[in-house]
């Protein structure tokens, strides 16, 4: 009798939380059907070409923190130069590198040492030497060496360096649109009863891709099973998640990939902390509740339009590092900024997305371990449901084929990156595949960061090794 009040609670819980999280996401996929549909439109008429000719767009500083990145470094500064943009400056921050990279930049853009007077609003490691180029045409390229601090530190060294009104942090793998800076920098221009503090844009995966003269040459879908996975949760995260959260006035991250701030207000923030290696997160938090604090009206936003294309890990030993360092970052800042939790001071940010978060972003895995576990016990104790059980297993499956084809198809409707339609059939069909192939390791490596956070309180990044872009000459 008990023990059929037990499973009966269980079956509920794991239900209603099941309806919950599918509602929910749902929800945030017809929002961000909207502001796509929105956005598409206003793209057809808005006129970048005034803000590149424009004398008074703002100064724009380019940050990308570099560790071991001698396989992509300086291909990926080239790309950089090559921004469209009238007023703009790139600071590559060497964190302290035990391979070749600098070296590597010193030599293709023929940088020399030179005096530097650094001014350390914001705290951060030893700063060893500016670099600049000997060549009047690469004026506008700064190399930082410092001693070794991690990404948020290198991006303090950045900005302490900076001379724009705005920056934007990138990882320095990652290719950039030439029109970055100006969608970016768009919405800071044009809003006038709020201040935007922050913008981000969609990240592409750029494996299987061809560069050429650090620009994309060729769109390809990932040759290998693993990146295409991430190409699909890319998809869902970006114009699935965040497009709609950006809509809702509650958008609790931009990408540590491309992402672009106003230099004043995280100054007064106090940068980037270097105590989390959930950075990128953590920061738009903090600056969201500064402004809130201040009772001041902001804005943080999202660009549907894909301007960043990364390599992704294509190994799941790499992988795994990242998603057990993305797990640990999302603790670490819910848990930092617990008083946001259901507080109206914050709006929508403390009830809604904070808690969204913390039920369906963190413990979703944890739920879905601690449900699996109790269909095996009761199976062993030979009571199961397997009614119940089957049922859900149908209803999560064909969701989730359903939540990524919809993602895929929405993206080649808006975007059409990919040409070749046989593309987007592999990414259909890895969608099939996907919740067998990729989500079960996706889960363990949740667990796994839990365990890492929680009981090992481990702080450390772990290595990632990049195996470079497949480049072309001439």
């Amino acid at each position: 009798m008990i023990m059929n009040f037990l499973s009966t609670v269980v079956e509920n819980v794991i239900l209603y939380y099941s309806i919950s999280l599918f509602t929910f996401y749902f929800f945030l996929a017809i929002v961000s059907a909207l502001e796509l549909r929105k956005h598409y439109f206003a793209g057809k008429i808005a006129n970048y070409d005034a803000i590149l000719s424009s004398p008074y767009a703002p100064p724009v500083t380019v940050i990308a923190p570099a560790y071991n990145e001698s396989v992509t470094i300086v291909e990926n500064i080239r790309a950089l130069l090559s921004l469209y943009y009238p007023n703009f400056e790139i600071v590559i921050v060497n964190d302290g590198s035990k391979d070749d990279t600098l070296e590597k930049v010193i030599a293709a853009f023929e940088l020399e040492k030179v005096p530097y007077v650094i001014d350390y609003k914001i705290r951060c490691n030893k700063i060893r030497g500016i670099y600049k180029s000997k060549k009047q045409a690469l004026s506008k390229l700064t190399v930082v060496d410092k001693e070794n601090g991690g990404k948020a530190d290198a991006l303090n060294a950045g900005i302490n360096i900076s001379k724009g009104d705005y920056f934007i942090a990138i990882d320095v793998d990652s290719i950039i649109d030439p029109n970055a800076l100006q969608k970016l920098v768009k919405p800071f221009l044009e809003e006038t009863n709020k201040r935007v503090i922050a913008a981000g844009g969609v990240i592409r995966i750029a494996n299987s891709c061809v560069i050429k003269d650090g620009h994309l040459a060729e769109i390809n879908v990932p040759d290998k099973f693993l990146p295409r996975c991430q190409v699909n949760e890319y998809n869902r995260a970006f114009l699935m998640g965040r497009l709609a959260w950006s809509r809702l006035d509650g958008l609790l991250i931009i990408s540590g990939a491309l992402g672009m701030f106003d230099k004043e207000i995280v100054i007064a923030c106090g940068g980037y902390c270097t105590k989390t290696v959930g950075e990128d997160m953590e920061l738009v938090v903090r600056i969201r509740r500064y402004m809130a604090d201040q009772k001041k009206k902001y804005k943080v936003v999202y660009i549907p339009d894909p301007l960043c294309w990364t390599e992704a890990p294509d190994n799941l030993k790499i992988l795994g590092r990242q998603r057990n360092r993305w797990t640990r970052g999302t603790i670490d800042t819910l848990f930092m900024h617990k008083k946001v939790f259901l507080n109206p001071r914050y709006g929508v940010m403390g009830l809604l997305s904070h808690p969204f978060w913390l039920l369906f972003e963190w413990l979703a895995p944890i739920v879905e371990v601690l449900g699996i576990a109790y269909f095996i016990i009761i199976a062993i104790l030979g009571q199961p449901n397997w009614p119940f059980f089957f049922v859900m297993l149908f209803f999560v499956y064909f969701f989730a084929i359903a939540f990524s084809t919809y993602a895929i198809l929405f993206d080649h409707l808006a975007f059409n990156r990919y040409k070749n339609k046989r593309m987007i059939f592999k990414l259909i069909l890895n969608s099939w595949i996907e919740p067998f192939l990729f989500h079960p390791f996706v889960v363990y490596w949740a667990i796994q960061g839990n365990i890492d956070f929680f009981i090992r309180k481990k702080k450390t990044w772990g290595q990632m090794t990049r195996n470079g872009f497949v480049t072309k000459k001439g």
